[in-house]
């Protein structure tokens, strides 16, 4: 079992009606990743896909991958492009769910945004995390 140092939440910075398949193509085809950017991914519904086990390393944050597990909302981007959390109520509900039975498994990981890592320069995950430590911790 790997250490679990960090739950991580991010957005897809996509639209809510993208496809979990979609965004696995382009981890493979544009940025030529072998193993997914997250552990898991909630859909605009609040199904929750597991993309990776939790014992293995997904690709979420550079340098903290090792001891992190990822979980993502399918959304986050305004039809511009430009973050908004656009979260469904299923997607926060299911989030908050996660996020919790989470640390019920790895009670000392921290709770972090995306955005919260040192040298990352976007609005990842496009809402504050504090909310979800507030209800968690």
């Amino acid at each position: 079992m790997r250490q679990i140092d960090y739950i991580v939440i991010h957005c897809t910075a996509t639209q809510p009606d993208t496809k979990v398949e979609s965004i696995e193509r382009y981890w493979r085809e544009q940025l030529g990743w072998r193993s997914p950017g997250y552990h898991f991914i909630i859909e605009a519904d609040g199904n929750i896909v597991q993309l990776q086990d939790v014992d293995k390393i997904a690709n979420g944050v550079r340098g903290y991958n090792k001891n992190s597990i990822h979980l993502s909302y399918i959304g986050g981007v305004d039809k511009n492009g430009l973050p908004k959390d656009n979260r469904t109520e299923e997607q926060k509900d299911q989030m908050y769910l996660l996020v919790h039975s989470l640390r019920t498994v790895y009670p000392e990981a921290k709770i972090r945004g995306h955005r919260e890592f040192p040298n990352v320069n976007k609005a990842c995950p496009s809402f504050d995390v504090q909310e979800i430590r507030d209800a968690i911790y």
